[in-house]
Formats: structure tokens, C-alpha cells, sequence
């Protein structure tokens, strides 16, 4: 659900000319003004009560309903490479874009979506993912095509996410972590859970499952086919997709184990995160840099985005990159042809002159068990350029301790420390410019996006405003 001023920057870029509400806009609607966007003609409210009248540009519902204007004719044109929607990134790197997709991107990954997932006509889809983002539209665009039953909940919340499953025998649904957690936590509370016989496929997007949530998920949907996908807004949502766990093919006596394209790479490693292979339409690329096989994630084809609302595209810095987009992505593609997501290009710490990416870090940290979250930032210095700086969750039962006191701690067992966490990774052999040099003990939430994905920005912007006090609490 958007707030009143991310509606209001999402109309001034497009500049609509109609707009649709229902009673779900109530809270932000009595505060918005039409006047203040000049382009707008017409407000439709949807679901309004009888006694409301259309006056002027205000229209219902019950109008829109009336024979003389259902009798407009229409001149339909055919344009495949024309603007469908215009969908607005997550903003994890600041503002939100206003992404052009097209119809054939839409038609192309909504095939990749049947093919892969396996989608069909028998599936009863819930829709757990907002409409406003690609996933969730992209996903609704594959049920639509296959002619499958759609369940609709106001927002996602676990509670009425599992009632509308065991009422409505839902079969397929998508998740980012942070859903299927949720969901986890909450039916592992239930004393009898009817999902578990029900549910068929369920695919991932938004961030890697971790090897835990994978592990719990097959025990809570033990019918289900469990998918991860790769992708972003500017691709039109998956580039590539992963099988985590297929019932048809496992061995009953195995509680987990990958499936064969990836046996011998696992699918959580310190070097990156297997995401798996590009769909058939997908064209993908790694521009490596040096002698390491890694480098930027590009690709090409028709599930790529026309162009950012309201901006000029600007020039590729290589001209061998023509028409390809940089995902902003770094990773690999090993002999298998699976790719791998080392980092994003833009939270990359330039550290002493050399790259940290800082879920490699992460990555490593958040094997100790006292560690429950980690987010590390990179921060001025000025000698180094930047320093690594890691923010820590301490999990329950554990407490930080500074080893040059008095060991006043009961358990030392459960102690944490920032040279007990930096001799953690000297023993993970992490590469010592990539250890930190500063933890700071983080005792919220980290900053999250609508879809669930970090806010690293928001995480480096409040460690900057308590730089003068590092080593602190946050």
C-alpha cells in the first residue's frame, strides 16, 4: 500500500490523466488534492457508497456502468513494443523510477513463468505480492494467460494469507523472505495446517532463501515445488530461475538436498549466491573486469524495459555494451551455466584501493551463531578511502563483551566480540582487507522496502549521523 507522498511523486512524474481509487486510498485521499496534478481530467472511485453522486470530474463506479457510455467505440492499434505499464522500482538505492515495460515483455516473461513454475488453468493462485510491483503483476499477468483461479487479499499479512489458503485450497503463491518467514513462523503455531496438502508450487523472488528457511519451508509445504528467481523492475521481474526443491524427483528419505543442476555447487556460498539459469528468452552476459571471472551482469532481449519514465536513456560507457542493460548486478556464470550474485555495484566498498563486496561479508558473518543479522556498510576514511563497517543483530542468549576488561560476562560461550567476530573471519578466510574494522550492534529492524528487500542506503545514511561516536549502539 502506498503512502500519500509516494502517490503524489509517482502522478508528477507520469502525469495521469485518470485515476482510480478505491476504499484502500481512503487514508491518504481526504489529504490529496486533485489540483495539485494539472495533467489530471477524471477521478474514479471504485466501491463507493450508493449515496455518492459524480459531480464534475469526480466519477463512480455505478456512472462508468451507464449504457450511454459503454456504446464509445474504440480504435484498437496493435503495438506490441508499446508502453503496457509503467512500474516503479523498490527505491533501494533512493527515489523510485518509473519503469516503461512492454507487451511483449509482459507476454514473454509471463511464458517463462508457465514453462518454469509450470502454471496451469487447474492452479488456485494467491496473490501475495502488491500489483503495484513487477512481481506481483508479472506473476497475476501468467495466471490470467493460463486461465487460472485468482484469490485477492487486501495486503499481506500472514494471519489472512493462511486463512485465504486453507479456504480457498490455494495451490501456487510467491514469496520474498520476509513473506515466507512470516508464513513459517505463523503456521508452525497451528495445530492442524490444511496448506500442507494443497500447496504446489511456490517461487521466491526478492532475495535468497537462506539455508534454513529452504530447509523449513519444504517441511511446511512438503508438496510444493519451491523455486528462487533473479530478476528486477527494469527486466520486467525473472532473468533467471532456480529449483530448490521438487518433490516429484526427491528422494522421501532425504529431509533436504539441492537438486541435481547445482549438487555440486551449493546453492549458499561465501563467493555469491547460486541463482540458477537465465529463462529461454533471456540473453545474459558477465563483463568481467580482470583475471577473476567476475565482473557486471548484463542482458538483452525483449523482457528489457523501454526506457525510465521521464528521463533521457543514457550512453552505455562501453560501446561493445550497446543494447544491453547493466543490471547493476556483479557475479559469474560457472561451467554449469548457473550464475552467481557476488554483490550489487553500487553498495561495492572501495576499500585501501581494493573492492570489498558487502555480501561476501555478510555472507560470512552471519554463519556465527551469535550473529541473528548483519548489514555492512563501507564509511569515509581517510585513509583507507572507506572503512568496512558491519551492523550486527546479537541473537538472543548472547551479549557483547569487551575482552579487554574484566571477564565479568557469565557465559563466555556466549560472548561476541569485534575480535572474536574478526578472528571469525580470519578462520572463514576472508581476506583480511574485507574484515571489519567496526562493529556496531544494531538493536531494530534493519530499514526494509515494501517488497522486503534491504535498505542499505537508509543503514549507511544513520551510521554516518552516529560516525562521531563509533563504536556505538544503534
Amino acid at each position: 500500500m502506498q503512502s500519500l507522498e509516494e502517490a503524489r511523486l509517482a502522478m508528477e512524474l507520469v502525469r495521469p490523466m485518470l485515476l482510480v481509487t478505491d476504499t484502500s486510498s481512503n487514508y491518504w485521499q481526504s489529504e490529496f488534492q486533485i489540483d495539485s496534478v494539472p495533467s489530471l481530467r477524471w477521478h474514479v472511485f471504485m466501491n463507493c457508497p450508493i449515496e455518492f453522486n459524480s459531480t464534475g470530474n469526480i466519477l463512480t463506479t455505478e456512472t462508468l456502468k451507464k449504457p450511454s457510455l459503454r456504446s464509445l467505440s474504440f480504435n484498437y492499434v496493435w503495438a506490441p513494443e508499446g508502453i503496457a505499464i509503467i512500474c516503479f522500482t523498490s527505491g533501494t538505492t533512493g527515489r523510485p523510477k518509473g519503469v516503461t515495460i512492454s507487451h511483449s515483455a509482459l507476454i514473454v516473461q509471463s511464458l517463462a513463468k508457465i514453462a518454469i513454475v509450470g502454471y496451469s488453468e487447474d492452479d488456485i493462485y494467491l496473490h501475495t505480492a502488491p500489483l503495484c510491483h513487477i512481481g506481483g503483476i508479472s506473476s497475476a499477468m501468467a495466471m490470467l494467460m493460463v486461465g487460472g483461479f485468482h484469490v485477492l487479499i487486501p495486503k499481506f499479512e500472514a494471519k489472512s494469507a493462511i486463512e485465504a489458503i486453507e479456504q480457498h485450497c490455494v495451490t501456487s503463491l510467491i514469496t520474498v523472505p520476509a513473506i515466507m518467514a512470516d508464513l513459517i513462523s505463523l503456521i508452525r503455531t497451528k495445530e492442524t495446517w490444511k496448506g500442507i496438502k494443497t500447496m504446489k508450487k511456490i517461487l521466491n523472488g526478492g532475495g535468497g532463501l537462506s539455508v534454513e528457511l529452504i530447509q523449513d519451508a519444504i517441511k511446511i509445504f512438503p508438496r510444493a515445488k519451491l523455486l528462487s528467481a533473479y530478476g528486477m523492475t527494469e527486466t520486467c521481474s525473472s532473468l533467471t530461475f532456480i529449483t530448490l526443491y521438487n518433490p516429484s524427483s526427491e528422494d522421501p528419505g532425504q529431509p533436504f538436498q539441492i537438486t541435481s543442476e547445482t549438487k555440486s555447487n551449493p546453492i549458499h556460498r561465501v563467493e555469491g549466491i547460486c541463482v540458477g539459469k537465465p529463462a529461454p528468452h533471456i540473453e545474459l552476459r558477465v563483463r568481467v573486469e580482470d583475471s577473476s571471472h567476475v565482473g557486471r551482469i548484463l542482458t538483452r532481449g525483449p523482457h528489457v524495459m523501454l526506457r525510465y519514465w521521464g528521463q533521457i536513456p543514457s550512453k552505455v560507457s562501453d560501446p561493445g555494451d550497446e543494447d544491453w542493460l547493466d543490471t547493476g548486478d556483479i557475479g559469474r556464470i560457472d561451467n554449469y551455466g548457473n550464475l552467481w550474485l557476488i554483490g550489487r555495484t553500487k553498495g561495492r566498498i572501495k576499500s585501501g584501493g581494493e573492492n570489498v563486496y558487502p555480501e561476501e561479508v555478510e555472507a560470512i558473518l552471519s554463519q556465527h551463531p551469535g550473529v541473528s543479522g548483519i548489514v555492512v556498510v563501507g564509511l569515509p576514511d581517510a585513509r583507507l578511502t572507506e572503512m568496512v563497517v558491519a551492523c550486527i543483530q546479537i541473537r538472543e542468549g548472547w551479549q557483547w563483551t569487551d575482552l579487554s576488561s574484566d571477564h565479568s560476562a557469565k557465559n563466555r560461550d556466549l560472548c561476541l566480540s569485534s575480535e572474536i567476530l574478526q578472528h571469525f573471519c580470519r578462520e572463514k578466510n576472508l581476506t583480511g582487507f574485507k574484515i571489519p574494522k567496526t562493529f556496531i550492534i544494531w538493536r531494530k529492524p534493519f530499514p526494509l522496502t515494501t517488497t522486503g528487500k534491504l535498505r542499505r542506503d537508509h543503514v549507511r545514511r544513520e551510521v554516518m549521523s552516529h560516525s562521531k561516536l563509533l563504536p556505538s549502539n544503534l
